[in-house]
């Protein structure tokens, strides 16, 4: 398609299109020019509207999948149908969804906006954690048997990581308190970025005798704080996809599944949508415009959330290239309005020493 036929589309043609989108976004099946004919408010014959097609086909917004068959977007005309639901500059009203309660953990409230959004729009749902660099809230050792001890680490967001660790020799439980006391006096409110030798050395030497205890504790301490600094993921109704028979094709099922599972790939979309700026916050990639390689016969929806400290995280929304975008899109504006409520108050009550 050249870049000038957006230009050449007249308001007719514009009426089709958008009629031609809509009912396929509805049905799943080829439209046909009598379909048309009674769906829009133009007064056209069969034979008007099957030339205004044929228009509309050579260039590129729609395709003629078989020879008797009606017709179904390109990625084109899905992109044209998207751009011109964002013109319509619709006024989004902020909802409370009953199914969204507030939760003191980060991870909990992010899984349950996952789960949400799967079952309100029917569509396989991402949400990734904020994007900042965790620091230590607390820490608590405790004894599991003679040689090894549970470190329990909070991170902001009220994230737990829980770390065996081997100690290979029983401590009183005077000793574990004293470690305790000593792990949180210099960790609490550092990030990997603050630990340095001068205080891992100042440390060992407050340990005394126990400084390799101190080491082994030490060290799975920094694992469990550099693996909540993973960007963490949370996907569901994955199981979704296989409602829609454009996406049923086995092999490539198989693939998109094990992309959800692996989420590598959505990691790389993450950044690149995090690092977008966008108005709105919404990005919408349809097909080829996918980043994802095995989500090119999808679409994929993003939204980006803010925390109050200025750390951004992405909602997703994963459905089939006729998915109801204008829905979609509302969700997503809706739901990032009453995430910012919910971190806002969080950090509120947070400042004021409240639970």
């Amino acid at each position: 398609m050249r870049k000038d036929d957006c230009m050449e589309l007249d308001e007719r043609k514009k009426k089709i299109l958008k009629a031609i989108i809509a009912n396929y976004l509805e049905t799943g099946e080829p439209v046909g020019s009598r379909t048309i004919s009674k769906y829009t408010d133009l007064n056209l014959s069969s034979a008007t509207i099957r030339n205004e097609m044929a228009d509309l086909e050579e260039m590129g917004y729609i395709i003629q999948p078989h020879t008797s068959a009606g017709r179904i977007p390109t990625d084109t005309g899905y992109r044209f149908y998207v751009d011109s639901l964002k013109e319509e500059k619709e006024e989004v009203e902020e909802t409370k969804s009953a199914l969204l309660e507030r939760v003191d953990r980060m991870e909990l409230l992010l899984k349950q906006v996952a789960k949400v959004l799967a079952y309100n729009t029917n569509y396989a749902t991402m949400v990734s954690a904020p994007n900042y660099k965790k620091t230590v809230k607390f820490i608590q050792l405790s004894q599991v048997d003679s040689e090894n001890l549970l470190a329990v680490i909070v991170v902001d967001g009220n994230i737990v990581k829980n770390q065996m660790i081997r100690v290979n020799e029983p401590l009183e439980n005077e000793n574990v308190l004293k470690f305790n006391i000593l792990l949180n006096t210099f960790l609490q409110g550092a990030s990997l970025d603050d630990i340095n030798l001068e205080m891992i050395q100042t440390m060992k030497s407050q340990a005394g005798e126990y400084a390799p205890i101190l080491e082994n504790i030490f060290q799975g301490i920094i694992d469990a704080i550099h693996d909540a600094n993973e960007l963490e993921i949370y996907t569901s109704g994955t199981t979704n996809i296989l409602k829609y028979p454009e996406l049923g094709d086995i092999s490539k099922t198989s693939e998109l599944l094990e992309t959800f599972e692996d989420k590598n790939e959505l990691s790389h979309l993450i950044e690149e949508t995090v690092n977008k700026d966008n108005e709105d916050g919404i990005h919408i990639y349809i097909g080829e415009e996918t980043p994802v390689e095995n989500m090119k016969d999808c679409s994929i929806v993003t939204a980006t959330y803010k925390m109050p400290e200025g750390a951004k995280g992405t909602i997703g929304i994963i459905g089939p290239k006729r998915m109801d975008y204008k829905k979609v899109v509302n969700t997503l504006k809706n739901l990032t309005i009453e995430l910012d409520d919910i971190f806002k108050k969080g950090k509120e009550v947070n400042d004021d020493g409240q639970k």
